[in-house]
């Protein structure tokens, strides 16, 4: 376990990942489908709301150095592929906001994350789920890995963001449109962070 945001310490970012029981018993399940040499390395779980500002506010700011020609609003679109809105909004609740959603890499029996194409959180093409797929030559051992994830993660009850090799949600809403059901099984959770640790936290 590695609280990327706490490391790179983000204001209010968490010192231990949270995740949903039932996000914690299907990753349980996904460990036990991989191949003995391999282990699950997560960097993220559940995430503040005021982090998500942050890190929405951050991206965009990356984004627009990087292509001054973009107006504002198309910087916010091109930031929405890599970062979600920070909404509370029901219908549009930022994944990462219910402790449904995980980000996760493949990493060797010590815990050392291995070759998976891009850094986690890279804002590029590469880091499409799929991209491998298409460049198989490109990096054979990348495309392997983000084989073996998917695979597996899938095969626990995961669904992944296909813009995103390390982003998998279960029972959010992100989860709920892509297996196609009406109702989502869990909701917004506010927490009360006081020294990059949850005081106090209520369902929303």
């Amino acid at each position: 376990m590695e609280p990327i945001y706490y490391q790179q310490q983000i204001p209010d970012s968490l010192r231990v990942i949270y995740v949903r029981e039932g996000v914690y018993e299907r990753l349980q399940q996904a460990l036990t489908l991989l191949p003995q040499e391999y282990c699950l390395l997560l960097y993220d779980g559940y995430r503040p709301f005021q982090v998500q500002q942050y890190l929405f506010s951050h991206f965009s700011q990356q984004l627009a150095k990087r292509m001054p020609q973009l107006t504002p609003q198309e910087i916010v679109q091109a930031t929405k592929k890599y970062v979600a809105f920070p909404s509370k909004d029901v219908a549009y609740l930022a994944p990462h906001l219910t402790g449904g959603a995980i980000d996760v890499t493949l990493a060797d029996v010590h815990g050392k994350a291995l070759d998976l194409g891009t850094a986690f959180d890279e804002m590029n093409e590469k880091s499409a789920t799929r991209y491998f797929e298409q460049h198989t030559q490109e990096n054979p051992f990348a495309c392997q890995h983000r084989r073996l994830l998917y695979n597996c993660m899938t095969l626990a009850g995961f669904t992944n963001y296909g813009e995103e090799w390390w982003h998998y949600d279960y029972g959010n809403v992100a989860w709920a449109r892509r297996v196609q059901t009406q109702v989502a099984q869990y909701g917004a959770v506010h927490a009360t962070i006081q020294n990059h640790n949850v005081k106090e936290f209520r369902f929303l």
